[in-house]
């Protein structure tokens, strides 16, 4: 987390943008990222002219700026005194530049190529530039906390917020399929690319090796991680969430996920990781006719699924975020995509989230699906339930944090209490997790989780609703006799009344 004098800096550049009538957030981290990718290109330049030093070769290959165009590098523009004249370089000069750019075959060059500046002011510009030359982007730390605090600001801009699923529910994910340096992971409707930083993260964590083994590095940093969206502006946030959390060339690419054509990447992945879009139909014709072979329906959010299933390779998982719809929808699609979960391939787990998870901007009920593609082997012999009630976060549209810092997420620092779990289940769900095929069997289903055999979800016609099979634990209450309570009132008035009697006596 970043704290103290950068988070301010942070905040202060923010108000200015809103102040300066750039009200959208969105456009604000676009403005900013096209900055950090300008640094970039000036640093990998440097980094090259020195190697070319060292070893005497003088001059380097492929540069990015040509002898002419070294007025264009971040390191020259920064240092501009006049604001007026830095605004000028950027506006007229760097930002044609940057559009013309693709030299390197970059994800990111790529996502540059229809930049557009849209910075107000030269005042603004200058203080803008001055903070992100302050930051250390050489510590992968550092750059990638700033970016995650950027951001967080969609949480509560409106409509945009749905691009961002709560990190803690992406960490929760991520932990309980536990990518390895093994995995090709994709998320389809990426977004912002939080799955994928956060996985690449848990990768880098716990398979420490992908930096030391050159082999390894170099699947981590191109062949590992794979995001789609169709929407230009987040394919530029999101390669660059990826680049400031330290991989080098993510496949990050535009592509409708659902249209026809679009699943040339059938079987490719082992890991699906997603949160897609929930409402909204497609037309027939539009949409993938391979989907629609899968599960004849317009909706997206069945769409997707099916997708998913035609990106995994066998032995392939994933963990999606559903609408509850999809776990007990009526309809002869919703059956037929819940029976051939069950029956063709093999469903994990269901995690019920609370419906204020994705508050402020969406009161929708989910929950996460957990599957694994066998290919029609089937393999389904106890789905997995658990019913978040609380997260570590109030359910309102506030959303204000119920414990410190050191509790909160599924992998806190500190131990929770009994009383905290209540606040947040989510180290409850990853221990649970880790034990679904051991002592959650005896679970009883008056308990926060259990298995349900797939026999019984079968005869429930595949409802996957967690109500269709838990149990309400009733408490026998041994009430007092009426008559006994009445007898208790009449006998506090009579010395309520001998109480006034006697101080109406003392004042006379």
């Amino acid at each position: 987390m970043i704290t103290g004098e950068l988070k301010s800096k942070i905040d202060a550049v923010w108000n200015r943008f809103w102040s300066g009538g750039i009200s959208n957030p969105l456009e604000v981290i676009e403005q900013i990222t096209y900055l950090l990718f300008m640094r970039r290109l000036d640093d990998l330049q440097t980094t090259a002219e020195k190697k070319a030093q060292f070893t005497g070769a003088g001059v380097i290959d492929n540069p990015v700026f040509l002898p002419d165009q070294q007025h264009l590098r971040w390191s020259r523009f920064k240092t501009l005194d006049d604001a007026q004249e830095m605004y000028d370089v950027v506006s007229g000069e760097v930002f044609p530049f940057l559009r013309t750019l693709g030299g390197d075959d970059s994800t990111y060059s790529h996502h540059m190529a229809n930049a557009r500046f849209t910075i107000p002011a030269p005042q603004l510009l200058d203080r803008v530039v001055q903070l992100v030359d302050e930051i250390p982007l050489q510590n992968r730390d550092t750059n990638g906390d700033l970016y995650e605090y950027l951001l967080s600001k969609l949480n509560s801009a409106g409509q945009n917020g749905q691009f961002r699923t709560p990190r803690h529910i992406i960490q929760l994910m991520v932990e309980m399929t536990a990518p390895t340096p093994d995995d090709r992971i994709c998320d389809p409707a990426c977004g912002t690319a939080g799955f994928l930083v956060a996985a690449s993260e848990h990768v880098r964590t716990y398979s420490p090796e992908v930096m030391t083994d050159a082999t390894a590095r170099e699947k981590y940093h191109h062949h590992m991680f794979h995001g789609y969206d169709f929407d230009s502006t987040m394919l530029r946030i999101g390669s660059m969430n990826m680049l400031l959390h330290g991989v080098e060339g993510p496949d990050i690419r535009y592509r409708d996920s659902l249209a026809e054509g679009a699943s040339e990447d059938s079987g490719e992945y082992s890991l699906i990781l997603a949160n897609p879009p929930f409402s909204g139909s497609l037309d027939y014709e539009t949409t993938s006719n391979k989907l629609l072979k899968t599960v004849k329906t317009k909706k997206t959010e069945l769409l997707f699924l099916a997708l998913f299933l035609d990106l995994l390779d066998v032995g392939g998982r994933a963990a999606v975020i559903v609408p509850d719809g999809v776990l007990f929808g009526s309809s002869t699609a919703h059956k037929a995509l819940r029976r051939m979960l069950v029956e063709e391939e093999q469903l994990e787990a269901v995690v019920k989230l609370p419906s204020g998870v994705f508050k402020p901007y969406a009161g929708v009920s989910t929950a996460i699906l957990f599957f694994r593609r066998t290919g029609g082997a089937g393999g389904t012999e106890n789905v997995w339930f658990y019913d978040v009630k609380a997260d570590g976060l109030s359910l309102d549209d506030k959303r204000q944090e119920l414990l410190p810092v050191t509790k909160l997420g599924p992998a806190p620092s500190e131990a929770l209490t009994e009383d905290e779990h209540a606040k947040n289940n989510l180290p409850d769900v990853l221990a649970r997790w880790s034990d679904r095929d051991g002592a959650e069997r005896g679970r009883g289903r008056t308990d926060q989780s259990f298995c349900v055999p797939k026999q019984e979800i079968v005869d429930a016609g595949y409802d996957l609703a967690i109500n269709r099979y838990q149990e309400i634990a009733v408490v026998e209450e041994n009430h007092r006799d009426p008559l006994e309570i009445i007898a208790d009132l009449e006998r506090l008035d009579d010395e309520i009344r001998a109480g006034l009697a006697e101080l109406k006596e003392m004042l006379r």
